[in-house]
């Protein structure tokens, strides 16, 4: 089994819509896996059974970090930090506070939190800003803020769903090398996105359309000579 995410046979249906098909995937460790879809494609849904916010009814099986979600949930999410599409900062607090909390949840000390926090957030340039409350961060801070929050509990695994919609280039482009790097030292990561200028060559893609899996494997291999945003827009009927 693999250390990072892993799908078997998952499918699931909205009434009598089918959101996901009977899909299959691994993200072994140390993979910076894109997965790439228009709107409608079936991101959110994957994403939201990934992290149990929706239960799959029997159909197919997901493992995190070598852990069956079904089986043993609490032991499978210890080891996933998560960055989510919609904003879950709570902005009356600070930077330091809001990292604080969720470290209590995880059942850290308050020794562990503080350094933690200023870890993580050192590392993404945010230590200076950490009494700062985060009602008056910019969009790219705040993001960077949520990314030190899902990495405070050493998770082996990262999901980022969307990360940086809204964002400007320069925002945009040192939270994915962020998350690149990441990678690099051996943390799995599934990063969801529409926007093809977010994936490298090198990455590992997988691209999902209507429900189920287009293409599984790296990203340059799969372009071929053509531009990925050129090649995405024929196989999806120009969907964004």
């Amino acid at each position: 089994m693999t250390n990072g995410f892993e799908a078997r046979d998952l499918s699931f249906q909205y009434g009598a819509t089918d959101a996901l098909k009977n899909i299959s995937f691994e993200i072994a460790r140390g993979q910076f896996c894109a997965l790439l879809g228009p709107n409608g494609a079936g991101k959110s849904t994957l994403v939201s059974l990934l992290t149990r916010l929706l239960v799959a009814p029997g159909s197919g099986e997901i493992r995190l970090a070598g852990h069956s979600l079904g089986r043993s949930p609490r032991n499978a999410l210890a080891a996933l930090g998560v960055v989510f599409q919609q904003p879950t900062l709570d902005l009356d607090l600070t930077v330091r506070q809001n990292l604080a909390y969720f470290g209590a949840l995880h059942g850290l000390s308050r020794r562990d939190i503080r350094i933690r926090s200023d870890a993580a957030l050192d590392r993404l340039g945010m230590l200076e800003r950490a009494e700062e409350r985060a009602r008056n961060l910019n969009g790219g801070h705040r993001r960077r803020t949520e990314l030190a929050r899902a990495l405070l509990h050493h998770p082996r695994m990262l999901l980022l769903d969307e990360p940086t919609v809204g964002l400007d280039a320069a925002a945009r482009a040192a939270i994915t090398d962020h998350v690149h790097d990441l990678a690099d030292q051996g943390m799995s990561v599934l990063w969801t996105t529409h926007l093809t200028d977010e994936v490298r060559d090198s990455d590992h893609l997988l691209v999902l359309h209507q429900g189920q899996i287009l293409e599984d494997g790296k990203a340059g291999d799969i372009r071929g000579g053509a531009r990925l945003q050129d090649w995405f827009l024929e196989r999806t009927g120009g969907l964004s």
